[in-house]
């Protein structure tokens, strides 16, 4: 059981220790690391990520989220479990770390799902909070279909055929990672009664949560990479928040989470904090370079605070 009362109260005064910190203060930020679907904290590539944002930032403190204890477990809750008790039990993990709940702020960088999770972490708790979001690839605006298992890996193929056959039931809903952010628009209706994460997040329901729009829209910069030659995540314009339906394309800013601001987006682009980035490649093939550059443009000390550079593809 995983409770977000105290979250506001922490909420404040880490904002309050961001706003203090010492402006002279070279110490890089801590940055938030969360793996995607079918990978570990553990893995081998993910480990190389941590290095290479040290070498971009020497002495940067990085952390890995992990789901449970073990790698093999980590990996199968990428697959299976709650994503809202497994949000909150990521959000009370950071606030409670010694080093991550007393920085005046932390970076963070999402690969695949883990980019919509850590977005889900700043609009619901942000304590401590994030100064700048990197996400690879993640599916903002949901998926219509997921081609990621190999013929060998039977974890995988389970969750998608669950995906596939039964994925509005509250028992799908409440277990299976995937489908808590599936999103066909040819059926909104279904999605926004049952989508246990995904509606909730981007704020697509009725009523909303005024938080999320702030928490986001305080970010210095959310950085969305879109992979040029994605056919594993389906569609890949989700990367950017874009909405499609068959062959019809509606880009972000034409649409009304844009418009009408439902988690802060429209603000942030205003003040400049809203890139879009692509890079080659199919899904995760990403290469040191593109992350270097990222983690150098992005990460480092708190005062280094960036808004990036010009050099950004627009809708």
């Amino acid at each position: 059981m995983y409770s977000l009362r105290a979250l506001p109260i922490l909420a404040s005064l880490a904002q309050f220790l961001a706003a203090t910190a010492e402006p002279n203060d070279d110490t890089p930020l801590p940055v938030v690391i969360w793996h995607g679907l079918g990978d570990t904290y553990a893995a081998e590539g993910i480990q190389q990520v941590g290095q290479l944002i040290e070498e971009a930032n020497p002495g940067t403190f990085v952390y890995n989220v992990r789901l449970a204890p073990s790698a093999e477990t980590d990996r199968r809750a990428t697959f299976y479990g709650n994503v809202t008790e497994q949000l909150a039990a990521v959000c009370a993990d950071l606030a409670a770390h010694p080093i991550l709940s007393t920085a005046p702020a932390i970076d963070a960088v999402g690969f695949s799902q883990g980019g919509q999770f850590l977005r889900g972490y700043v609009e619901r708790c942000n304590a401590p909070p994030v100064r700048n979001l990197l996400t690879f690839g993640s599916q903002h605006n949901g998926i219509v279909d997921y081609r990621a298992c190999s013929s060998s890996d039977w974890l995988c193929r389970g969750a998608m055929a669950l995906l596939h056959g039964n994925t509005w039931t509250s028992f799908v809903q409440a277990r299976l990672v995937p489908a808590q952010y599936f999103r066909d628009p040819q059926d909104l209706d279904s999605y926004l009664a049952y989508s246990n994460f995904l509606a909730d997040i981007n704020n697509e329901r009725p009523t909303k949560n005024a938080t999320y729009a702030r928490n986001l829209a305080g970010l210095d910069n959310l950085v969305l990479y879109l992979f040029e030659d994605d056919t594993t995540v389906i569609p890949k314009e989700t990367s950017w928040f874009e909405e499609v339906d068959g062959e019809e394309s509606t880009p972000l800013r034409a649409r009304k989470i844009y418009q009408e601001d439902w988690i802060g987006l429209r603000e942030l682009d205003r003040k400049g904090g809203l890139k879009f980035k692509t890079t080659p490649g199919e899904h995760m093939q990403l290469s040191d370079k593109v992350l270097s550059e990222a983690f150098t443009e992005y990460f480092g000390p708190y005062k280094a605070a960036s808004r990036g550079n010009d050099d950004v593809s627009e809708l």
